[in-house]
């Protein structure tokens, strides 16, 4: 924030006061030794009567002054370290080129291990008891009570029972049982059940009895007595499974709570054991009113669970609709009546952990805009700096902070602790009366070493090598910014009047949320812990890990916000590794804190990309709005695989038997062909496009931000308007640029294309022995040896060329050739950062910062916008209530795929997917 103008003597005198030499000095205490020497030797002079202004030198001075090498090269254009490629390919880069096939036969045996669909939810076989010897006196056969239901009302009521003819079921579908009749009630050992009861059923050897509603009672035309039970689920017995005893924030699972399931299958009659006293709690209820009413039962349910998409959602009511509607459906009586491809009515505020440089809140707004939603990334929070600059330049209204997701976590319980001193509890207070205390800061009442605090301008928990603990970033009266410094608030403590003053600002401004400021948190929480880098990951227990406490972290920051929704993002490996431990804890962390929860595996390419890119994505909701839904696909795709047997039913798909209207899969030269040639170096950030667009997509992805409902500038076009941003690649090293421009331009050219390669048996590669090995200008191999050894000789990526007509696995954070296909079709050298951003969807008014490499991660790293523009449309319809919980997936409307279209009208029927049109 920059420092206002210097106050008045009479402001001075009422709110500014001397800070000393300690508190200046402890922020330097990090630098090396001779820094911190001379720092305190210009400090000590501060007293000097000369009249000059002697200046202290802060750890900030001395950096702003000594610009860095990388700086300095970005100043005159010229390549540094980052924005080049290694010459030879690290540990790291050949682990990411390995894992999909090093690291395929311990998936294998993990998939095989791990809980197969049916273990959460899968059909319950009840057991008939061991019954005592007849004629004991105690024990009568189980025997149904009073006379069967009329005929017309059991065929009217369960018509499949009756129908003898019923048409052909498919494979996977058990038959179901035909009845001779049906009765109301029952009776097993000397009790009388009747329909609707709830009870516990017989399970096998070693296992709990199961849980159910009696919702048949018929006799069977085989002449045997069945009961017919819809199901309750425990915490344990749905895919959270052994994850029952996490406690988020004081949030744990209640062991009387049960979840009422769709699930339901016959039973003999002689499986009931015993009747539960099972009520139900509406899920808002007052905490007081609702633990009176579960007192003095057995079990409550206020949810239910399906295994598809492992889903605990709010029980629809007799009318169909969850009962979250009914809030929401009034609160959306607020909407303006115009089509939602207006300015939105109504706004909500986001908060977006690990942020990266924004891809997922950026299409979470633009597909909640679509839906009639403003939703506005109001805060972000990320560790990488450069990725924080990118989202902050495109969001200039957000709130962006650089530090750790923990320590914004503890910054936030002590900001509401300075807002609830400062700003709810100052009326009254003796803070007034402070003021007379506080002198004017003049030169003449300063001592040796004293300063004065003009203003404090932000704020931050410990971090940087910083203890623990409140810090406020200092201007000092007098001083210019790059003498700002980072103080502990108890070096503070005679300045309460500039402690209030920035508190009650920021909570005017919001610059930090409090519990209930936040309707939506997105985030997708590292898990590195999984990686197959790590060659020492835990398996017993993942979140002993520190790769993996983030996830623990995301978790704690949404139980302490309490938002109205949450979506978390990860890689498919946390439903694979471990037996899908982190997936199933952050189900139950959500379902712990009363969430209704649900989760699907969703494909990139599905969405209108050139990408397979699978990724999970958990929705999370209060029971008093209604749970979203998951986008089915526009576009068809090219098919990978990659999904884990246990959760196979959370893929966001069209059943089998449907036969959707989908768009063709989106290919390669469908997103970058329009795209001017450049250089192996390219230097410059900003250029011209060199000829229009080609393609549907790329006239959509060119679309301003106007036309794109992206409000992120207040309804500015912002800079750079119609120019191509960011068209650069990482620069190859003269010996791989060498090696690229030999790589000939066909589909599927790779190293095994160059002089002195031979193709063996089995695929695999080896030297030629009639071709003596060629060398390159430096010396070195024109094939190196580390792409002759890659998985055995039997990869086909390294120095990889990619074809208009293909499309990717993923895109990747780093741009290396040497075990990558990730050369441009026909130009020598790697995709650029905005090709790369244009297979995640990124609109090309994104602008990004930092080095080359950096960029590169920024994008591999974001979750593809199209992805997130798809779920903030079903975000903004369950937000605004327009839509039920209780169907899992929805068609997304015509006007999605359609946006912008009065403006960029498409083309693409005239030029087939893959063809590549000459400018």
């Amino acid at each position: 924030m920059a420092p206002s103008s210097p106050p008045s003597a009479a402001a001075s005198r009422a709110s500014s006061r001397k800070r000393a030499a300690k508190a200046v000095t402890e922020e330097i205490q990090d630098q090396e030794a001779e820094e911190v020497a001379a720092a305190s030797s210009k400090r000590r002079r501060r007293g000097s009567s000369s009249g000059k202004k002697p200046k202290p030198l802060p750890k900030k001075a001395k950096t702003a002054k000594a610009r860095t090498k990388k700086e300095e090269a970005a100043r005159v254009n010229e390549p540094v370290e980052d924005d080049v490629c290694a010459e030879e390919p690290d540990e790291e880069e050949m682990a990411m080129g390995e894992e999909d096939e090093a690291d395929e036969q311990e998936k294998v045996a993990e998939e095989a291990a791990a809980v197969s669909p049916e273990k959460a939810g899968r059909k319950r076989v009840a057991q008939p008891h061991v019954r005592r010897a007849v004629g004991s006196g105690d024990d009568h056969e189980p025997e149904f009570v009073g006379d069967p239901i009329p005929a017309a009302e059991a065929r009217a009521k369960w018509p499949k029972r009756y129908n003898r003819n019923a048409a052909a079921r498919r494979p996977e579908d058990e038959e179901e049982m035909k009845a001779r009749c049906h009765f109301r009630s029952a009776k097993v050992d000397n009790i009388v059940y009747c329909l609707g009861d709830d009870v516990y059923v017989k399970a096998g050897d070693n296992e709990n009895d199961y849980i159910g509603r009696i919702t048949e009672f018929f006799e069977g035309t085989d002449h045997h007595r069945y009961f017919t039970c819809r199901w309750f689920f425990r915490p344990e017995d749905t895919v959270i499974n052994s994850l029952v005893s996490i406690n988020v924030d004081g949030h744990t699972h209640d062991p009387k709570r049960v979840f009422l399931s769709e699930e339901k299958n016959d039973n003999v009659l002689d499986c009931i054991t015993s009747r539960v006293k099972i009520v139900h709690i509406d899920p808002n209820m007052d905490l007081k009113a609702k633990a009176q009413l579960i007192q003095d039962c057995d079990l409550y349910y206020d949810m239910s669970y399906s295994v598809a998409y492992s889903t605990f959602a709010n029980i629809p009511s007799e009318n169909g609709a969850s009962g979250s509607e009914t809030a929401s459906a009034i609160s959306s009586e607020e909407v303006d009546s115009e089509p939602s491809s207006v300015v939105p009515g109504r706004t909500a505020t986001l908060l977006d952990l690990y942020s990266g440089c924004g891809g997922m809140s950026t299409g979470l707004c633009l597909g909640a805009a679509l839906a009639g939603l403003r939703l506005e990334t109001k805060w972000a929070v990320d560790l990488n700096s450069y990725a924080c600059e990118s989202l902050k330049y495109n969001h200039p209204q957000t709130e962006v902070r650089n530090e750790k997701a923990d320590e914004f976590l503890a910054l936030l319980k002590e900001w509401a602790t300075l807002c609830n001193k400062y700003v709810h509890e100052a009326v009254g207070s003796d803070l007034a009366g402070s003021n007379a205390e506080e002198d004017d800061g003049s030169a003449s009442d300063l001592e040796d070493g004293e300063y004065v605090v003009e203003k404090l301008i932000s704020i931050c928990y410990g971090g940087s090598g910083r203890d623990n603990g409140i810090y406020f970033k200092v201007k000092w009266q007098g001083y210019g910014p790059e003498y700002d410094t980072w103080e502990p608030i108890d070096n503070l403590s005679d300045c309460p009047l500039k402690i209030r003053e920035f508190v009650q600002e920021g909570y005017q401004r919001r610059i930090l949320p409090l519990p209930g400021d936040v309707d939506v948190i997105c985030g997708g929480p590292p898990c590195q812990g999984i990686s197959g880098f790590n060659r020492f990951r835990n398996r017993n227990d993942p979140l002993k890990d520190e790769k993996n406490k983030q996830m623990v972290t995301f978790m704690d920051i949404v139980a302490y916000l309490k938002p109205k929704y949450v979506l978390m993002e990860n890689v498919v490996d946390i439903l694979k590794f471990a037996d899908g431990y982190l997936g199933r804890y952050a189900l139950s962390c959500l379902v712990a804190m009363n969430y209704q929860a649900r989760l699907g595996i969703v494909v990139a390419g599905c969405y209108g990309l050139p990408q397979f890119r699978m990724r999970v994505f958990l929705w999370g909701a209060l029971p008093s709005m209604v749970l979203p839904k998951y986008p089915l696909p526009t576009h068809d795709v090219v098919v990978r695989g990659g999904v884990p047997n246990a959760f196979s039913q959370s893929v966001v798909a069209y059943d089998e038997t449907q036969k959707p209207s989908l768009k063709k899969a989106l290919l390669l030269g469908d997103a970058i062909s329009d795209l001017p040639k450049v250089e192996n170096h390219q230097p410059r950030e900003v250029m011209e496009y060199g000829a229009a667009p080609r393609r549907e997509f790329q006239r959509y992805i060119r679309l301003s931000r106007k036309d794109m409902l992206d409000y992120s500038f207040g309804g500015e076009a912002g800079p750079d308007v119609g120019k191509l941003l960011d068209h650069q690649p990482l620069r190859l090293n003269n010996d791989d640029h060498q090696r690229v421009q030999q790589i000939p331009i066909k589909k599927g050219a790779n190293f095994r294309d160059l002089r002195g390669v031979k193709v063996g048996a089995n695929n695999t590669v080896e030297w030629d022995p009639e071709i003596e090995r060629v060398y390159l200008p430096s010396g070195k191999p024109l094939v190196p040896d580390y792409a002759m050894s890659f998985i055995k000789g039997r990869s086909l990526k390294p120095f990889g060329r990619l074809w208009w007509d293909e499309t990717v696995p993923t895109v990747v954070t780093r741009a290396e050739p040497h075990n990558q296909i990730i050369l441009h079709p026909d130009q020598a050298r790697v995709l650029t950062v905005r090709e790369n951003a244009r297979l995640q969807g990124f609109p090309d008014y994104y602008r990004l910062f930092g080095p080359i490499k950096e960029k590169y991660i920024q994008v591999g790293n974001a979750v593809a916008v199209p992805v997130a523009r798809a779920l903030g449309h079903c975000l903004g319809q369950a937000y605004l209530g327009e839509s039920d919980g209780s169907d899992p997936l929805c068609v997304l409307p015509d006007s999605f795929t359609a946006v912008g279209q009065h403006v960029a009208r498409a083309s693409s029927d005239s030029i087939p997917a893959g063809e590549v049109v000459e400018q």
